[in-house]
C-alpha cells in the first residue's frame, strides 16, 4: 500500500520539489526493504517497535527543511492536482497554518473532513442520538452540508495534513503522550491558540482507505476493544491537558450516563443482549482508564 501511495504522490508533484521521509513503524513484512530498493531517493527511518502515530511523525522533524510539511498516511492516495492546489492555496493565504482536503472512501462516499473540537456535551449528544434535539450544538462532524466550499474549522484528519513550517517552529508537532488518536486534534488546538487558521479545502480530494475501518456492525472484537481503549485514553489526556480536571470528570460522568441510557433503551426495546454488554463494558473501560491514567494526566502507552 505504501508503494501505491508513493506512486500517487510522485505523480502529483509536477514542478514542485519534494523530499520524502518515511517512518517504518516496525512493519512485519518486507516493505522497508522494497522501498529502499525501489525508491533510493527517499529518507527511510526504521523503528524496532511501534512507537505510535504521533511519535513516529515526530521522528522526521530533524530532516525537515522545506516551508511546508505534508503528513500523508500510507492508505491515503492523492489526486494528480492535490499537492499543487493545496500548496498554492497556502502560498496565497499566509494565515492558513494547517490544511486538509475532502476525504473519500474507496466507494466514493464522503468521510469526515472538516471537523470541530469535541466537548463532553457534544460527545454525550452523539452517543445518545440527542443531537437531533439540540440542533444548535456544534458537533464534531456536520455531514449535512455539501462540503463543496472552503471553510475554516477546528481540526482536520491526519491522513492528509499539510502544515506550514512556521507552525511547527512555533508550537511543535505532535504531543508524544498520545499513542494513537487525538494527535492532530491537539496539534490543531495549539495552532489555533497561537493564532493560525485551520482550513478545509474541497477542490481536490484524497481517497482514504483506512477511514473505512471506522465502520462497524456493532460487534466488539479484541482488536476493537484495543482501539477503543487507545481512543478513550487519548480522549482523557486531551481533555485534562486542554480543559482541566473538572472537564475530564464531567466527560467520564456523561459517557457513563450515555451508556446507561443506551442500556435502558435496549432493554425496553428488547434488543440483543450483546448491545447492553458492549455499552456496559465500554463504561467500565472508561472508568478503568480514568484511574489508570491518573484522571487523564499520565498515559499508559
Amino acid at each position: 500500500m505504501t508503494k501505491v501511495a508513493l506512486s500517487h504522490l510522485y505523480s502529483s508533484l509536477h514542478d514542485l520539489e519534494m523530499e520524502v521521509i518515511i517512518v517504518d513503524n516496525a512493519s512485519r513484512d518486507q516493505s522497508a526493504k522494497v522501498l529502499r530498493n525501489e525508491y533510493p531517493q527517499i529518507t527511510l527511518l526504521e523503528n524496532n517497535k511501534n512507537v505510535g502515530f504521533g511519535r513516529a511523525n515526530n521522528q522526521a522533524l530533524p530532516y525537515i527543511k522545506s516551508r511546508y510539511v505534508l503528513l500523508l498516511n500510507t492508505d491515503a492516495f492523492v489526486e494528480s492536482d492535490t499537492i499543487s492546489k493545496t500548496v498554492q492555496y497556502m502560498d496565497v493565504n499566509q494565515r492558513c497554518g494547517i490544511l486538509g482536503v475532502k476525504l473519500l472512501g474507496r466507494d466514493g462516499i464522503l468521510q469526515p473532513s472538516c471537523r470541530f473540537f469535541p466537548t463532553p456535551w457534544n460527545i454525550f449528544l452523539n452517543r445518545t442520538g440527542m443531537d437531533r434535539i439540540f440542533k444548535h450544538t456544534k458537533m464534531v462532524d456536520d455531514m449535512s452540508w455539501d462540503h463543496a466550499s472552503i471553510r475554516d474549522c477546528d481540526w482536520v484528519p491526519g491522513c492528509y495534513y499539510l502544515i506550514r513550517k512556521e507552525v511547527i517552529d512555533q508550537v511543535g508537532l505532535f504531543d508524544p503522550r498520545y499513542f494513537l488518536y487525538f494527535e492532530e486534534l491537539d496539534h490543531c488546538f495549539n495552532a489555533k491558540k497561537a493564532g493560525w487558521h485551520v482550513t478545509y479545502y474541497p477542490y481536490t480530494s484524497v481517497v482514504h482507505i483506512g477511514g473505512e475501518s471506522a465502520k462497524s456492525d456493532g460487534n466488539i472484537t479484541s482488536k476493537g476493544r484495543q482501539i477503543s481503549s487507545l481512543q478513550i485514553e487519548s480522549e482523557l489526556l486531551y481533555f485534562r491537558k486542554n480543559y482541566g480536571l473538572n472537564t475530564v470528570i464531567l466527560n467520564v460522568f456523561l459517557v457513563s450516563l450515555a451508556d446507561s441510557l443506551q442500556i435502558l433503551i435496549d432493554i425496553v426495546k428488547l434488543r440483543r443482549p450483546q448491545r447492553c454488554i458492549a455499552n456496559f463494558t465500554h463504561s467500565l473501560l472508561v472508568w478503568k482508564l480514568f484511574f489508570i491514567t491518573r484522571m487523564g494526566k499520565q498515559p499508559q502507552h
